[in-house]
């Protein structure tokens, strides 16, 4: 995760790491609380977000591109009953105008069974992202999404939505 440096070139200041921050806390944020539009407004125009299809693939395999396609691949998350992204680690390197990020989360995904259980399908995960600044402050131009492990839980109860 090296950007390119040189003589014209400025890193990273302070408050880009922490706009870059906040982006992605809002991006948690705004999956949590399935305000999906939101989520698309974080994104530029043309960007990617690439999933994995667990549990047979833990690496990104299926691009979602553009709002449409990044809104559609949020709606999936309808099926879970309630979501919850802790952010654990962040990395930023990059320039004034673009930057890389590795973001580590794990990710609860709660959802109530018809038999009244409650399961907690927890994803440790990792995003390997791309950002750029636009008229709108940093956005992410790509995010892939890394799975290192997946676990199963059950849960006693669950606040619904």
């Amino acid at each position: 995760m090296r950007a390119a440096t040189g003589p014209d070139l400025m890193p990273l200041t302070v408050s880009d790491h922490l706009e870059l921050s906040a982006l992605v806390h809002r991006y948690a944020a705004n999956v949590d609380d399935r305000r999906f539009d939101d989520v698309v407004e974080l994104f530029t125009e043309t960007a990617q977000l690439v999933l994995p299809e667990p549990p047979l693939h833990l690496v990104p395999t299926r691009t979602s591109t553009g709002p449409d396609g990044i809104r559609a691949a949020m709606a999936t998350l309808d099926a879970v009953t309630r979501t919850q992204h802790d952010i654990v680690g962040e990395v930023y390197d990059g320039t004034a105008e673009s930057a890389a990020g590795r973001i580590t989360c794990v990710a609860h995904h709660w959802t109530n069974g018809p038999d009244g259980t409650v399961t907690d399908l927890v994803w440790h995960l990792r995003y390997d992202d791309t950002y750029l600044r636009t008229r709108n402050g940093w956005r992410i131009a790509r995010r892939a999404l890394y799975l290192n492990a997946i676990e199963t839980r059950p849960i006693r109860r669950l606040r619904e939505r």
